[in-house]
């Protein structure tokens, strides 16, 4: 029989449904998107229900996202969190009942991927009732709030065997698909938590019981984006214990490049900035100063100004007008950006700055505070500080806590790390000790890095170990029987690190305990180094499994290194070997006769090894504008500007520059690397996994865009470069876009192809693209780690991503290739994290100066001077369930705030 409803009529969920499903045996539901109808299913009788209730939903997925659990649930996961079910009015009574629904699993929920078979607008359901007959309905009937009360609504219920076969076969073609993927746990468990949240109304009130998790569990970075893995809540909870004490945390975070430092950073001076009254000051390179206010608006919901050189500029882009230099003391937002490079060039600013106080400083990149004075047998000496140490040494002591961040934190020697160190320990006793440690004295450094590597040893019952070990002293928490219990018997407060007794006035117990911390290998596992770096290594956390969840501590994300053999490397023949020939005899007699930069004096055979078409610029403009400062043509993204020419080439070298220019000139669109860059996007389907091509120059990047959107009819192409240069190639045609339009349309794959500048290495996530090809290699190894980081992060939906590093053989790319190879038998490392100061060994070679690029080379530590101690800072951290949340409207308020 047919039976018709009508909303005009008659309340439809109350005649139809509840009044159908009491007691009813089973329930199949074809439901809308799974984000608003498992919550309004959820309000139907379904409790009335005898046996299981099974619903299949609509859901954005991309069919790709099925080919992996991890990867399916990952997308529903952030489907839900975009749906922002916690925003929901009085919706806890449904959460609750829907909770107890799915966990008692008499609720089963489906989701299928809405390109499978179009998006399922036709709602319909099969009921097995309490006598064994069954009925179907279908019809308009929206899941939302409006569909079944406020809306106008026709649904038709037929209860004949053809009705509910046709039905039940719609239902069970659907619920059997094979891209149709259960709900994941972490809704359900997140169901839970909506269902019992509670939110603190003020930051003041968040003060009284200050929880890291309320302020973060529904930021974006959580809710948004990909979540936060143990190692970052490790960090952030480490860094804020500590705060919340009177010396303050002082930590030096050295992670792995892709490990997300920037996030672990901002977290934690979001939760110092709360705890207490005064400004935070964050201190960045010139080129991430837009990156972090960014990630801290988007990822954390946070204000903050940037300080451009000249004023301060806030989030929305509004400038505060500059009355003079002590307007660099009143920044509009409670945490305040500043660039480096104010502070290397000793900007009137900095007096400025010094005379406040603060919350929490923050640096990144922190390994460009150095010492002048480096190099062998130099340990003993006083640092000679440059400008930004120096200038660090002073701001430490104005400063509570003091986080310095960097993946290199030893460049080349050990002393590196002290000097990082020395600046945490400015007014702080809990880093170094006081004025009379052993660790701090300087004609003690070099032996107290030995004793920490282990080169030297000091005899067990040398007198000499408690002056090693009592200042600073470890605290409680490190080994509570022993560091715990000397402090209780000494009555030593746990912000107290200097033990004032001698050894043999201490107990027998007490000293046994101390014949127990040298038993316990203190130099290697309790010094100071230990406790104030921490330092993860992605393998490391790849591979430790987590004892609470069975799963590795970070997804595994394998890199599959491509061109690296003597074979990969391309020929160099005909006019190009003819060019590059020309080039390299130009840079001998530069050098030979030059006195300027070797960067300026090696430029065209750097430019000539990205692209015939950089190769060609250079060379006419060399001859042409020679005198043009290296910024105005070279068109380099890094920020690095060389004001200086060279006037007058001489005969032969006006004519070997003219030769070069006439050689490339006839082949101007034949590039061999394009063409390979080809082969692999179509041979070898990296076009289909996604690529991202670097190049560390604009107009190679630029050509190489325009040539592929040419080569790939239909194929939307990106350019990602500095300044307003980025945009969208199609059939040739360029249209320009903002950088932030180019990353949505990657993450949301309509683009999956991508040709970057190095302005494209930093604060760029590029987790959907599955490949890379490096056009050219840059001569800062720091800047191949970064271009690696873009994929090989967190977030990334591929298991295996592919790079392919281009080269020509015999070229200078080539014979450093093949230096370091002999130092480095594994060719990922080498292309890693090498110090910058290795740039300079490109620079000899071009220079045909092989013995000082074989010194730079063995210079270089063989093994890291600290081993990988540090990577036991990870554990399980839960914030996902916390069910108080600090009111993010109050908190983004209290940002606001200026100093």
């Amino acid at each position: 029989m047919i039976r018709r409803y009508s909303t005009r009529r008659e309340a439809v969920n109350a005649s139809l449904l509840n009044n159908k499903l009491k007691n009813a045996k089973r329930y199949d539901r074809i439901a809308g998107y799974f984000s608003s109808s498992i919550l309004e299913v959820a309000g139907e009788a379904i409790e009335q229900i005898e046996g299981k209730v099974r619903v299949i939903c609509n859901s954005s997925l991309d069919i790709k996202d099925v080919e992996t659990a991890r990867l399916a649930h990952s997308s529903i996961k952030k489907e839900w969190f975009d749906f922002k079910p916690e925003e929901l009015p009085d919706s806890s009574r449904r959460f609750r009942k829907l909770y107890e629904l799915l966990s008692c699993r008499k609720l089963e929920v489906r989701v299928v991927p809405d390109e499978k078979f179009g998006l399922i607008h036709g709602k319909a359901g099969i009921i097995t009732l309490e006598n064994g007959s069954q009925t179907t309905f279908l019809g308009s009937a929206n899941e939302t709030y409006n569909g079944w009360k406020l809306n106008y609504e026709l649904i038709w219920e037929d209860d004949s065997k053809d009705a509910v076969e046709w039905v039940q076969e719609e239902f069970d073609a659907l619920w059997n698909d094979e891209t149709a993927v259960p709900l994941p746990e972490v809704i359900v468990e997140d169901i839970k938590r909506i269902s019992e949240r509670k939110v603190i109304d003020t930051v003041e009130k968040w003060k009284e019981n200050p929880d890291p998790a309320s302020t973060t569990v529904e930021s974006p970075v959580i809710r948004g984006e990909f979540g936060l893995w143990e190692h970052q809540k490790y960090f952030v909870n480490l860094a804020f214990r500590d705060h919340q004490r009177s010396y303050g945390a002082r930590y030096i975070l050295a992670d792995q490049v892709g490990l997300g430092k920037t996030i672990q950073l901002a977290m934690s001076a979001q939760l110092m900035a709360l705890y207490g009254e005064k400004p935070v000051l964050v201190i960045v390179p010139k080129a991430l100063l837009w990156q972090w206010q960014d990630e801290l608006n988007t990822l954390l919901n946070i204000p903050s100004a940037v300080w451009d050189g000249k004023e301060w500029i806030d989030e929305n882009g509004f400038s505060y007008p500059n009355r003079g230099i002590e307007d660099i003391k009143k920044c509009p937002r409670k945490i305040g950006i500043i660039s480096q490079g104010l502070i290397v060039s000793k900007s009137p600013i900095i007096e400025e700055l010094l005379s406040k106080e603060y919350e929490c400083v923050i640096v990144d990149e922190a390994h460009r505070a150095r010492r002048k004075n480096l190099g062998e047998k130099k340990e003993n000496q006083s640092p000679e500080p440059n400008n930004l140490y120096d200038f660090l040494l002073s701001l430490s002591k104005r400063t509570k806590s003091m986080l310095l961040a960097t993946a290199t934190p030893i460049q080349l020697y050990p002393i590196e790390l002290w000097d990082l160190m020395n600046i945490l320990s400015q007014k702080n006793d809990s880093v170094l000790g006081n004025k009379y440690s052993l660790w701090r004295k300087r004609e003690q450094i070099p032996r107290s890095l030995k004793l920490i590597m282990g080169e030297e040893k000091m005899e067990f019952f040398n007198p000499e170990n408690w002056e090693w070990i009592r200042n600073p002293f470890p605290p409680s928490h490190e080994d509570e029987m022993n560091f715990g219990m000397i402090r209780r018997r000494l009555g030593l407060k746990e912000d107290q690190f200097v033990i004032n007794t001698n050894l043999l006035d201490l107990s027998k117990p007490d000293q046994k305990r101390i014949g127990n911390i040298l038993d316990k290998d203190f130099y290697q596992k309790f010094n100071p180094y230990i406790r104030h770096v921490v330092r993860r290594e992605r393998s490391y956390l790849e591979n430790k499994i987590n004892p609470e969840t069975g799963e590795p501590y970070l997804q595994k994300i394998e890199v599959e290194l491509h061109g690296e053999s003597d074979d990969d490397s391309l020929p160099l023949k005909g006019y190009l070997k003819q060019a590059y020939n020309f080039a390299e005899e130009f840079c001998d007699l530069l050098g030979k006769r030059s006195k300027s930069s070797g960067f300026l004096k090696t430029l065209l055979l750097k430019r000539i090894g990205s692209s015939v078409v950089a190769g060609l610029s250079t060379g006419r403009k060399m001859l042409n504008e020679w005198n043009t400062s290296y910024s105005d043509w070279a068109e380099e993204e890094d920020g690095q500007y060389i004001e200086e020419g060279i006037k007058n080439l001489t005969f032969d070298e006006e004519e070997l520059l003219v030769k070069y220019v006439k050689a490339l000139e006839t082949n101007e669109n034949s590039d061999p690397k394009f063409e390979k860059v080809v082969e692999i996007l179509t041979d070898w389907k990296w076009l289909e996994k996604g690529c991202i091509i670097f190049s560390q120059y604009f107009d190679t990047a630029k050509w190489v865009a325009q040539k592929l959107s040419e080569t790939f009819p239909g194929e939307s192409v990106g350019l990602y470069a500095g300044g307003e240069k980025s945009g969208v190639f199609l059939d040739g045609s360029f249209t320009k876009k903002e950088k932030e339009e180019i990353k949505l349309l990657v993450k949301q794959r309509k683009l999956r192809l991508l040709i970057g500048t190095d302005s494209a290495s930093e604060g760029l996530n590029l987790q959907t693209l599955g490949s890379l090809i490096n056009l050219d290699l840059p001569w800062n190894p720091t800047r191949l780690e970064q271009r690696k980081g873009r994929i090989q992060r967190i977030g990334q939906v591929n298991d295996v991503v592919h790079i392919y590093n281009l080269r020509y053989k015999d070229s200078v790319e080539d014979r450093v290739h093949s230096l370091l190879s002999e130092r480095f038998k594994n060719i990922h490392g080498v292309f890693g994290q090498l110090p910058d100061v290795l740039e300079d060994v490109w620079v000899d070679i071009a220079l045909n100066d092989i013995e000082k690029a074989k010194q730079r080379i063995n210079e270089v530590p063989e093994k890291h001077p600290f081993e990988n101690r540090y990577n036991s800072s990870v554990g399980k951290v839960d914030w996902e369930s916390c069910t108080e949340v600090l009111n993010q409207k109050e908190m983004r308020k209290y940002f606001e705030q200026g100093w």
